[in-house]
């Protein structure tokens, strides 16, 4: 880290959670901003980081790894870690920091103190809203994020329900909706056909606690004469017992795509989500959604307009047959539309350029300090103005 560039801002990145969903959010968000700032992710590996990880990367992006980020908390690590963090943001030199995921947010707002670098924290899905942990550790981790919101940093949650949720923290509060890199899309699936098969039901996704594998496959129970597919492996592989449950084991990216491509319908029965990227690449593959009523689902898809919502077994069986029957052409062009105004990389960079450049103007006008009151009224305006273009 010797040399950076003069031209342009530098924007450093915090990521410790470095898989599934926050890993292309990652990937897409810094390629895209990479067009206008100096971009730097700072990041831990996880198991499920790709072993390829830094070829999705554009070769403009600087890549270091924090070598004591870990997932679960560790007082001896941590520590290090908290050090390491900021070793790394004074040898960059940054513009602008923006922390990813509940531990680098929980680290990251207590080793700066966001007053001449604009600081900002994106949760992606908070830890103390994850069924899968018992009630003595997601107080721990609600403590924690309730502490750590005191400090002088702006949360940009990736959803609405999310940021539902960061309010009941902090005021100091924006969000911006996730996602998907349409042209990358594009570009996999142009050399993909779909392929004869039967009425089929699928999802994609690691088989844990997390995506509800004992509701899918009640559902599945529940209509013995429809194919379902399940795109992925994981822990919890023999909950999916139902005779008409296919599971593919894991699959690369354009594997995954295919088999996708050659299904009929996209169910989501998770328990929580952060704003899902499989479901937005399932809106823009124009197929029919049906979702568990949970945030980050129904923050997207709203029942009746672009899809289904629904609370039980009985619920999700009548919308997949209402969508067998023909019911869900309109849906579909809502939610494929919903994408291409709303939904993708590029509307996305441009919200956090636009809060990023704010933030960097206010702290030069005022030689070095900023006020996060600027950027939240400023967001305000730009949202303003954007829904009556939209409108």
């Amino acid at each position: 880290m010797s040399s950076f560039g003069e031209s342009k801002k530098r924007i450093l990145f915090f990521v410790e959670a470095m898989g599934g969903g926050v890993f292309t959010y990652i990937v897409d968000l810094a390629n895209e901003l990479g067009n206008k700032y100096d971009m730097y992710v700072a990041y831990a590996v996880r198991p499920q980081t790709p072993s390829d990880y830094k070829d999705y990367f554009d070769k403009r992006i600087h890549l270091i790894e924090v070598k004591n980020f870990t997932r679960s908390v560790n007082f001896s690590k941590d520590i290090k870690a908290f050090f390491e963090i900021r070793k790394i943001a004074d040898e960059v030199k940054p513009d602008i920091i923006h922390l990813h995921s509940s531990k680098a947010g929980a680290l990251g707002r207590w080793a700066f103190n966001g007053k001449k670098t604009p600081l900002f924290y994106t949760p992606h899905g908070y830890s103390f809203l994850m069924k899968n942990y018992s009630a003595l550790k997601r107080f721990i981790y609600k403590v924690i994020e309730t502490v750590s919101a005191k400090r002088l940093c702006i949360t940009i949650s990736c959803s609405e329900g999310e940021h539902q949720e960061t309010l009941k923290l902090t005021k100091r509060a924006i969000y911006v909706d996730n996602g998907i890199n349409m042209g990358e899309l594009d570009n996999l699936l142009a050399s993909i056909k779909a392929e004869e098969h039967p009425f089929t039901v699928f999802t994609l996704g690691r088989i844990c606690y997390q995506k509800n594998p004992m509701l899918f496959n009640d559902i599945a129970k529940a209509l013995p004469g429809i194919h379902f597919l399940w795109i992925g492996d994981g822990e919890l592989r023999e909950e999916l017992t139902s005779p008409n449950i296919e599971i593919t084991g894991w699959l690369d990216r354009k594997n995954a795509l295919a088999r996708s491509v050659s299904a009929d319908v996209f169910l989501l029965t998770s328990l929580w989500e952060g704003l899902p990227i499989s479901l937005l690449e399932a809106m823009y593959m124009k197929k029919p959604c049906v979702v568990n009523d949970v945030i980050g689902n129904h923050d997207v898809i709203h029942s009746g307009v672009n899809g289904y919502v629904c609370q039980n077994v009985c619920e999700f069986a009548k919308s997949i047959e209402n969508i067998q029957n023909g019911k869900s052409s309109g849906l579909v062009e809502t939610a494929y539309e919903g994408i291409l105004n709303k939904y993708n990389t590029v509307a996305m960079a441009e919200k956090y350029s636009a809060i990023y450049e704010e933030a960097i103007s206010s702290c030069e006008i005022r030689g070095g300090y900023y006020l996060t009151e600027n950027i939240l009224f400023f967001y305000d305006i730009y949202n303003t103005v954007e829904r009556k273009a939209v409108a």
